[in-house]
């Protein structure tokens, strides 16, 4: 009996191999940008921000490893995405056309994309109860120059290009900027970020009451670089940090739910 306690002893590592070293598939890759409070470097230069925090708590939760890179433009991060460069975007909006090339995990957190004004010009901006009211009041739009922002948006967006009614910007930053120089009158973007960015720059904004879309977001994994396997770690480890409150706890520090 002692001597077959000591091989099951000796074999107890081999057995909890497969479990302990279960991780995903690859090392996965993903750029930052300039998004406060989602995504921003420190003043170490370190990535930082909650979508950071919540996708390192995920990642280390699942066992898996991720190398957070440069900051990379918005369009080419898409396109080396689609080429599985990049393995992993943040805050994805699940649509038909991006499961063509990505996966989908559960959603980490809501998003509400808004609409905002300078405050000092609140009360000349008629009444906006649709993204069509822009078009037919010719009230110019400052928005991101790539992303989803519902499908009214993409229906309308060649109408106000058309019309000169809309430009584009980069990051936010650039766009609080493009608003306080009085570029357009509303600026579109997500109302986190917006009033955010609009304390950091030292500007006065008012959100409408109007919200073109409220959304749950995803982690999306490039088809090129990811498995079905990886998506059910990361969608374990998303399930196991919401019951334990984790996920919660980091999200309530930056007063996002």
């Amino acid at each position: 009996m002692y001597r077959l306690l000591l091989v099951l002893f000796a074999l107890l590592p081999a057995l909890q191999a497969p479990l302990a070293n279960a991780a995903c598939s690859r090392t996965f890759t993903m750029a930052t940008e300039n998004w406060p409070p989602y995504v921003y470097r420190d003043a170490q230069g370190k990535p930082a921000g909650l979508d950071i925090e919540l996708v390192q708590a995920v990642f280390r939760e699942a066992g898996c490893t991720l190398i957070i890179g440069r900051e990379v433009p918005r369009k080419r991060r898409l396109v080396m995405h689609q080429n599985g460069e990049l393995s992993l975007l943040l805050a994805a909006s699940q649509t038909a056309e991006r499961e063509q090339y990505s996966w989908f995990t559960e959603p980490y957190r809501d998003e509400i994309t808004g609409l905002a004004s300078l405050e000092s010009s609140a009360g000349q901006i008629p009444e906006v109860r649709s993204l069509a009211d822009l078009l037919e009041q010719h009230i110019t739009l400052i928005s991101p120059n790539s992303g989803w922002y519902g499908e009214e948006y993409e229906h309308l967006l060649p109408a106000l290009r058309a019309g000169g009614l809309v430009s584009h910007y980069e990051d936010i930053g650039q766009g609080m900027k493009m608003l306080a120089a009085g570029r357009g009158r509303l600026l579109l973007g997500d109302l986190g970020a917006i009033n955010w960015t609009a304390q950091l720059q030292g500007v006065r904004v008012r959100p409408l009451g109007f919200t073109p879309v409220r959304d749950k977001v995803h982690f999306m994994l490039s088809r090129k670089a990811a498995t079905e396997q990886d998506i059910r770690l990361l969608n374990a480890a998303i399930q196991r940090l919401e019951r334990s409150g984790k996920l919660r706890e980091i999200r309530l520090r930056y007063g996002v739910l």
